[in-house]
């Protein structure tokens, strides 16, 4: 079995592409497994754009590499992600960076609604967009905290397993936002259900997750990292090709039911949003920080 080192995927930025814990992304090869690991535990792994294209880098290394058959995606610390960063001392989201999920214009030196929509076309919904597209299979290994960002990059993952304490929330409504830009709520989730997560922000626990489809495997939290690569091996036990037709299958029929057009039409009415806090708020997220969000996710409910 060969292990490749562990190594940042990005160059330095404003954090300088690291934190005290070392690389803000981490990347592994072990065997026929790639793990990318998210590492910023102490900020929840909060998203910011360093993060978020050293996970393109890094995804983009496991679909060239020939040797890797499964990817699994995880998060370093005791949560998942905690979703975008609104506000670490590594928050980058005034820095221009190198433009990889779409042809729009860069949002440095614009205002308003152009530099937003500019952003956020490129690294929420285009990376999300991308890394669906991955032509090998991707498992994302969930503990504690997947809120709003953070569900946007299990979704985008083929399975999910998680740990017996992990919660999943999307409470960005409490901005008078619509739900994260990747807005995939009604594909993974009953509409109703979808709806109820929205409208209360409320946490649903993984037990709950898995009854309704969203997830595949629940297991104990000292198991998450074994049994996830179990399950990862063994996906990877099967042809390359047929991995990747299969994926491109499943997509493709998600798409006709009109996740593609969905996911358009919902990021409008989401600018929408940001429009309408930039008039009558504080700020486009409405005047709401970190500690808000947090103290107004309740537990249980969903």
């Amino acid at each position: 079995m060969t292990t490749d080192p562990v190594r940042a995927t990005d160059p330095a930025t404003s954090d300088g592409g690291a934190t005290d814990d070392g690389p803000v992304v981490r990347y592994e090869r072990s065997g026929p497994v790639a793990t990318v690991t998210m590492n910023r535990p102490a900020y929840r792994n909060a998203q910011n754009s360093a993060m978020t294209y050293a996970l393109d880098s890094a995804f983009y290394e496991a679909s060239a590499d020939d040797a890797v058959k499964a990817i699994v995606l995880a998060g370093a610390g005791a949560h998942f992600s905690s979703g975008h960063d609104i506000g670490t001392p590594g928050r980058d989201a005034h820095m221009p960076f190198d433009r990889r999920a779409g042809l729009w214009w860069d949002h440095c030196g614009k205002a308003g609604a152009e530099s937003r929509f500019a952003r956020e076309s490129e690294v929420y919904l285009g990376m999300c967009r991308r890394w669906r597209e991955l032509p090998k299979p991707v498992i994302a290994a969930v503990q504690g905290a997947c809120v709003a960002g953070g569900l946007m990059l299990a979704w985008v993952c083929d399975l999910i397993v998680a740990s017996e304490d992990a919660f999943f929330a999307d409470p960005v409504v409490r901005m008078g936002i619509p739900g994260v830009e990747y807005f995939a709520h009604p594909w993974v989730l009953p509409p109703r259900v979808a709806k109820e997560l929205l409208f209360t922000g409320d946490r649903m626990t993984a037990r709950r997750a898995h009854e309704l489809g969203m997830v595949n495997r629940v297991v104990p939290r000292e198991h998450l990292a074994a049994r996830t690569r179990e399950l990862a091996e063994r996906v990877a036990g099967m042809p390359r090709m047929g991995l990747a037709l299969a994926k491109r299958a499943v997509n493709q029929a998600e798409d006709l039911q009109g996740l593609h057009g969905g996911l358009d039409a919902a990021f409008a009415l989401h600018h929408l949003a940001h429009a309408h806090n930039a008039e009558t708020a504080a700020d486009p997220l409405g005047g709401m920080d970190i500690r808000a969000m947090k103290a107004g996710t309740e537990a249980g409910g969903a």
